[in-house]
């Protein structure tokens, strides 16, 4: 007999691939949606999907997505966004390993490769691939960090790897990739500050460097051509917007204690 599993999510407008996400993880025991205030479809299909709907008001990333583990029914729950469906394979290896009580009770948590797409091509090298995600988990063993952007799930124990993809397809054209993009980068800084980190010239001209040949050269992302191009390139100066926002808090702070 398999251990019975709660599918969770967290959404707000998610109407475009909400079904096709929901379609992919069918073998679910139930399904818990927790909704920020969608004013699209999103409420009808999950609906339709007979999941479990729940409001609630924006929380971070984190906070939310630990918010909505804790509504499921079951222990042991897999959690994905809303733009992200299990292909075929994958499928298949959560539902043979659910079936296998001792090989799913060796870890507390398991992760599996993440395969992003980014400008009509699902990334295969370099950042894009293979992106693992530690996404099923017993709550009972593991919860999501409480960061408010890049929040991750902490495991108590050791975390396993199921063979197959996670298929991410957020459908954005760059504009809004790139508005989203400065968004997290504010949230990233403003983190760091209430963390007490601090940056200088070095954290600018380095960490893009480093980012670029670590998965530009390393990774070989220029063999996903151009769209691995503009990903990593994004990606680049996203660490060095992170940075200078950081600097920008820093010196906004010394102003305030020199009045």
């Amino acid at each position: 007999m398999s251990e019975p599993l709660s599918l969770v999510l967290i959404t707000k407008n998610a109407e475009a691939l909400l079904e096709k996400c929901l379609q992919s993880c069918a073998f679910a025991d139930e399904i818990v949606v927790v909704d920020s205030g969608s004013s699209d479809r999103t409420l009808a299909i999950a609906s339709a999907y007979k999941a479990k709907v729940i409001h609630q008001d924006w929380l971070g990333f984190g906070p939310q997505k630990q918010f909505a583990v804790a509504q499921a029914s079951h222990d042991w729950v897999l959690c994905l966004d809303a733009d992200e469906w299990l292909s075929t394979k994958l499928a298949n290896e959560i539902n043979n390993l659910l079936a296998d009580e001792r090989r799913l009770a060796a870890c507390g948590a398991w992760r599996f490769a993440r395969s992003n797409k980014f400008m009509g091509r699902f990334l295969r090298f370099g950042e894009g691939y293979p992106d693992y995600s530690l996404r099923l988990f017993d709550r009972r063993r593991a919860r999501w960090s409480d960061d408010v952007v890049h929040e991750y799930v902490h495991s108590s124990g050791p975390v396993g790897t199921v063979a197959g993809d996670l298929m991410h397809e957020s459908g954005e054209d760059i504009a809004l990739y790139l508005s989203k993009q400065n968004r997290y980068t504010s949230l990233q800084a403003e983190t760091l500050y209430q963390r007490g980190k601090t940056a200088g010239i070095g954290k600018l001209l380095f960490s893009p460097l480093l980012r670029f040949i670590k998965f530009y050269l390393a990774r070989q992302g220029f063999r996903d051509g151009l769209p691995g191009f503009v990903h990593i390139s994004i990606g680049c100066f996203n660490s060095y917007s992170k940075y200078a926002k950081l600097i920008e808090l820093q010196r906004l702070a010394k102003q305030q204690a020199s009045r």
